[in-house]
């Protein structure tokens, strides 16, 4: 593909399972008892710590698990997987357990600053997105598809930090039923786009797959 089509595939993949929409609501009610102000600091705080989680697996995830022996085809198969599982939840307006959990949820609710824990880890940086930048690395072919990557998560980080602030500054448009269509459309391209990896990771262990 060309580097405008990679980067179009990349965005898009990476904003849909960062998934900043659905998160509105739960950061919202973590910080009910914050000022719009510390708001929008907590949400900047944490879309700049989820950028630099996600590219630093961009850059070290293959090489530490080819260090640990483990292949490409084994990589993309339990990325697909994983991106399978929160799909399925997305498809049934569900916020999936893979990316948070209610425990973490209702734990952010007591703290003062959720920036880091748990709105940046592993709310908008959970396994889903991290397996999801390393399977998109593994599709670079030059440096310039490289820097596309890291330019593809500083635009989702600058994309969620506006979805966010929208949300803290008590933005209505984000009705329970528009979410809901949102969630499930975004589960559908996110479950499309497992199962292709899924044929990519299979294809590559035993060529069962052909184009």
């Amino acid at each position: 593909m060309t580097l405008t089509e990679y980067a179009l595939f990349a965005f898009s993949s990476l904003f849909v399972i960062v998934d900043p929409i659905a998160t509105v609501p739960a950061f919202v009610a973590m910080t009910a008892r914050s000022s719009i102000t510390e708001r929008l600091r907590m949400a900047k705080v944490a879309c700049m710590v989820m950028v630099g989680v996600l590219a630093g697996f961009a850059l070290v995830g293959q090489s530490l698990f080819n260090l640990l022996g483990i292949t490409l085809p084994a990589i993309q198969v339990a990325g697909a997987l994983v991106l399978l599982l929160v799909a399925l939840d997305m498809l049934r307006a569900q916020r999936s357990a893979v990316q948070e959990t209610a425990e973490e949820t209702a734990a952010g609710t007591t703290k003062d600053d959720i920036a880091i824990t748990p709105l940046a880890i592993p709310m908008l940086a959970g396994p889903a997105a991290i397996s999801t930048v390393i399977l998109l690395d593994a599709q670079t072919r030059t440096l310039a598809e490289r820097g596309m990557l890291l330019a593809c998560l500083v635009a989702v980080g600058l994309a969620s930090y506006v979805t966010l602030a929208l949300g803290a500054t008590g933005a209505k448009w984000l009705t329970p039923i528009a979410e809901k269509i949102i969630t499930r459309l975004m589960g559908l391209l996110l479950a499309a786009l497992a199962i292709q990896f899924l044929f990519n990771g299979l294809k590559g262990a035993g060529g069962l797959f052909v184009r």
